[in-house]
């Protein structure tokens, strides 16, 4: 009934035990993941490992930390990922201003560079915002692209409205597990759920109770719970209604259990 829509099990602290995580998540009850990319190397995993899995599916993309060391054939190669039938979405993709691994002035370019790419492509994005709320609004704005999400949403309620009428959905992460996430609680209580996604950004944002662990998708239902709990309605809802929002987006094949 869950789908993780947001994971990272391309990455290497999965090199030990991906199989086994996978299989955790079937048994916790999570029928897909979307397992994203971030860079050239990694969308290349992430899509081979969604050939091996029948209910993974990848993204593949450039993160703004890795801006800085794309140019033309790194596009183009992503570009030729993109065709295949078990790419579902373009990203992660966007501006963070927290770290700022890449210099700001190309993060913007080759951000407006990947929108205008997804564009072309006719697929959704996976948008991170980091501390750059008022440029990432603004470039989404100034884009064609009105189909994808704000993944691990930060912004308060009035930005979130801004995403929602704009045509993204919210994605929520582990992170609104955590008694002080005041302002992504008040999200979640806000926004219809018929626009919320669920996600565990794994191996990083673990939710409570195993915060100080790595995060994997399996951790997800206490990610549902805490938006059943807040919302007020019950976690067979959240699941279903979040997974649907997800095979909507995305275009997934997998169907709704009866």
């Amino acid at each position: 009934m869950l789908i993780d829509s947001h994971a990272h099990l391309e990455m290497p602290e999965f090199d030990a035990d991906r199989e086994d995580v996978i299989v955790r998540a079937g048994r916790a009850g999570v029928d897909a993941i979307i397992t994203v990319g971030t860079n050239l190397a990694l969308s290349r995993r992430a899509l081979s490992l969604a050939h091996r899995h029948e209910n993974i599916y990848a993204t593949v993309g450039v993160h703004p930390h890795d801006v800085a060391k794309a140019g033309d054939e790194t596009f183009d190669e992503l570009k030729a990922l993109a065709g295949d039938p078990k790419v579902v979405a373009y990203g992660e993709i966007g501006l963070d201003y927290f770290r700022n691994l890449s210099p700001r002035e190309e993060q913007i370019e080759m951000f407006r560079r990947q929108l205008d790419l997804a564009c072309e492509l006719k697929l959704p994005v996976v948008i991170h915002d980091r501390d750059a709320h008022e440029q990432t609004l603004r470039m989404i704005k100034a884009s064609p692209v009105r189909r994808g999400v704000f993944h691990c949403f930060s912004g308060d309620w009035d930005m979130a409205r801004q995403c929602i009428d704009l045509g993204f959905y919210i994605s929520v992460p582990g992170v609104v597990t955590f008694d002080k996430s005041h302002k992504l609680h008040e999200v979640v209580r806000q926004a219809p759920m018929e626009v919320l996604l669920l996600e565990t950004d794994c191996p990083y944002l673990t939710p409570s109770p195993h915060r100080g662990k790595r995060n994997e998708p399996s951790f997800i239902v206490h990610t549902a719970r805490k938006v059943s709990e807040i919302k007020g309605i019950s976690f067979d809802d959240v699941a279903r209604t979040a997974a649907d929002n997800t095979r909507k987006l995305f275009g997934l094949m997998t169907s709704a259990p009866k």
